[in-house]
């Protein structure tokens, strides 16, 4: 059990002392990770702001079913019943004819309501569908549209379009630039690595004529990977933290009329995602950089 203790204890004050005897080629691994992540972090933030944002439109955005004439008021309501329970739909409202012309007259005619008679709008009973994804928004006009007694389906089909195509050319973007900055990661760790390596090289030879084991030689490396990874991750939350705090408060402060669009995400919601994927991306970084390097240049 000691002599576990002791090994342990000898690799992690080997790969500490690694990242000192490269310190700027460690730094330079740190900088670029904590870089790469920090553009990450960063970009992830907007991203999750913007689909917040597109989620709210999404929100707003409904289809309205209108019934054959001559419908009765329980048929209605059980094709209201049919609509709401299906999957795509977040939530749905009856709205008589009655209540679309007391919105109408109130938002257009303004006060000049009285000069009508009869309601212009009889008959203009119909449903509202909210929709939860509004890529989905055809399957759900399509199935309606099936159901006898109804007469037509109004549908916003250019903004679901252009919200779905939004939303998909985002997330291509994101996944893109995150590949390439964690093989620019990846690369430079790689590097620091071979470095320590070549610095070293002596040293293991020797130990390995004295029968070192392949786990006791490699250890030190992949602990200064991870080490190297675990410091890059963690200055990029620290920045983005502040920075996203305090660009929040200054938006909100500076232009109240846009905080109805500009609804910020709360920083809580955007590091809840972003703190244990920074962590493991670059600890991960370190590791498998470290780890490949290692077995690359090592013939143990």
């Amino acid at each position: 059990m000691m002599k576990k203790i002791n090994t342990l204890l000898y690799t992690m004050l080997q790969g500490i002392k690694n990242i000192f005897r490269n310190k700027w080629f460690s730094l330079a691994s740190v900088a670029t990770i904590a870089a790469c992540l920090f553009l990450f972090g960063a970009f992830y933030a907007v991203v999750a702001n913007f689909q917040h944002i597109v989620n709210k439109i999404q929100e707003e955005v409904y289809i309205t079913v209108f019934f054959v004439e001559g419908t009765s008021q329980e048929r209605m309501e059980e094709i209201h019943q049919m609509i709401d329970s299906r999957e795509e739909v977040s939530k749905t409202e009856f709205r008589s004819a009655d209540y679309e012309w007391e919105i109408f007259s109130s938002e257009s005619l303004k006060g000049h309501a009285e000069s009508f008679t009869e309601n212009p709008l009889e008959g203009m009973d119909n449903v509202r569908a909210y929709m939860k994804d509004v890529s989905k928004q055809e399957d759900l006009v399509t199935y309606i549209q099936s159901i006898p007694d109804v007469d037509h389906v109004n549908q916003s089909l250019v903004l679901a379009n252009t919200l779905t195509g939004v939303n998909g050319l985002v997330s291509y973007v994101f996944v893109g630039i995150i590949v390439i900055l964690l093989i620019v990661s990846v690369f430079l760790i790689s590097n620091t690595v071979s470095i320590g390596i070549s610095v070293r090289s002596e040293e293991i030879n020797i130990m390995k004529y004295i029968g070192a084991t392949d786990f006791f030689v490699r250890a030190p490396f992949v602990l200064e990977g991870m080490i190297i990874g675990l410091v890059g991750a963690g200055i990029p939350l620290v920045v983005i933290y502040n920075a996203y705090n305090r660009l929040s408060e200054y938006v909100v402060d500076r232009f109240p009329m846009l905080s109805d669009i500009l609804n910020f995400l709360p920083v809580e919601d955007v590091f809840l995602f972003l703190t244990p994927v920074s962590l493991a991306v670059g600890i991960g970084i370190g590791f498998f950089g470290s780890m490949s390097t290692v077995r690359k240049h090592l013939d143990v």
